[in-house]
């Protein structure tokens, strides 16, 4: 398992239990006098890649602890310095023994101390306080995924008519966060946008599915609608989407939408997202007005982050939220040649005027293909996913 720099340091704090502890940088360690001693600073590490394979690679990290503890000269009368100098480096190197340990309890070891690579430092002038401290510096190596190929992004693979991406070419207003495009990542210009101020959704920076960006939609007014006209041309295509509903309504809850009635007059429609029970859904009307309905297994998704997979391939409708069993059914009479572009498709909301039409939640990316993948691109794309979001 990938072991990342977040994850690192989430162990480090969770094992220092005597008082207050910090990630980050620092000019003068004490600005802060609520500081509960002694306490921890872990500085920013830097890094290198000794060994790098096709699957994955090796990174060392060069970390940099501070530990302090306050020295009064009240303390003097009743403890020695040299004596508060071995508390404290007993307690640090306590600390580096239960870190070091939790990585190793288990078989294979994916991190370990480099050997000669601690050092103990006692900073005998810190700040404005008479504090103790020691700066305890050594390289930690672990098993680093971030060089093992992804197998595709989905602009390599064919037929990709719309990427829409939260972090990614997105235009919002800083102070308020509303966003009002959100451009397409594919070769063509399907991106999506909102004029209007009042259904303008919120975008929110790193702390989506793995602390990546996130459009936020209220689940009354706020979607996004494609600049053009929904590029889906034939009977066959595939949508995949990364998000979560905040709460389940009485409704269903649209992450990806289309409806051509309230334009054209047609039938045609498509409708993805999450029914009243926290069960995926997908839902596809043809030109002569056959419903074909598929939901995802009796799994409640609830709230999760999840990534959502629907496809149409001539009669059969395929559907899957992470790496669950993929549903499938066939419906005979289907068939939608004329494909869904009268209209524009719309993100977090379709125009049927029901209940729960809107996405009350989170979308991190939509992607949409011009046919139906095969198992395989599949896979790659829900690969890609997961690698990026961490969601399974």
């Amino acid at each position: 398992m990938a072991i990342k720099l977040v994850d690192i340091v989430a162990v480090m704090k969770s094992k220092w239990t005597y008082g207050d502890k910090f990630f980050g940088y620092t000019e003068e360690f004490n600005d802060n006098h609520n500081t509960q001693y002694p306490s921890i600073l872990i500085t920013p590490p830097t890094s290198v890649f000794p060994e790098v394979g096709v699957n994955n690679g090796w990174e060392n990290y060069t970390f940099d602890i501070y530990f302090s503890d306050l020295y009064s000269r009240t303390q003097q009368a009743n403890e020695t310095i040299e004596q508060s100098w071995t508390n404290l480096q007993d307690l640090a190197t306590e600390w580096l023994d239960m870190f070091l340990n939790h990585y190793q309890a288990n078989a294979p070891i994916e991190a370990f101390l480099e050997d000669e690579s601690v050092t103990i430092e006692r900073s005998k002038q810190v700040a404005n306080d008479q504090l103790l401290q020691l700066k305890m510096t050594f390289s930690w190596r672990v098993l680093s995924k971030c060089f093992r190929p992804v197998s595709a992004y989905p602009n390599q693979i064919s037929d990709l008519v719309s990427w829409l991406r939260a972090d990614s070419n997105t235009t919002f207003n800083i102070s308020t966060q509303k966003v009002s495009a959100i451009g397409d990542g594919s070769v063509n210009t399907n991106g999506v946008s909102q004029l209007n101020s009042d259904n303008k959704p919120l975008r929110y920076n790193f702390d989506g599915a793995s602390d990546k960006v996130r459009i936020s939609f209220n689940g009354t007014s706020d979607y996004l609608a494609s600049d053009n006209n929904c590029p889906i041309t034939g009977n066959d295509f595939a949508i995949f989407y990364v998000g979560r509903v905040n709460a389940l309504t009485v409704g269903t809850q649209r992450a990806v939408g289309y409806n051509d009635f309230l334009v054209s007059g047609g039938t045609d429609r498509l409708n993805f997202g999450i029914e009243p029970t926290g069960r995926l859904f997908f839902k596809a009307k043809d030109d002569a007005g056959v419903n074909a309905q598929i939901l995802g297994s009796v799994t409640d998704l609830g709230t999760q982050w999840h990534i959502g997979y629907a496809s149409i391939k001539g009669t059969d409708f395929y559907l899957q939220y992470n790496n669950s069993a993929e549903v499938t059914i066939n419906v005979p009479l289907y068939s939608n040649a004329n494909g869904f572009n009268l209209t524009p498709f719309r993100v977090g909301f379709i125009e049927t005027g029901g209940v729960g039409d809107y996405w009350n939640g989170d979308i991190q990316e939509v992607i949409i293909y011009n046919r139906a993948l095969s198992s395989h691109e599949v896979v790659k794309i829900q690969d890609y996913l997961n690698k990026k979001y961490r969601i399974y």
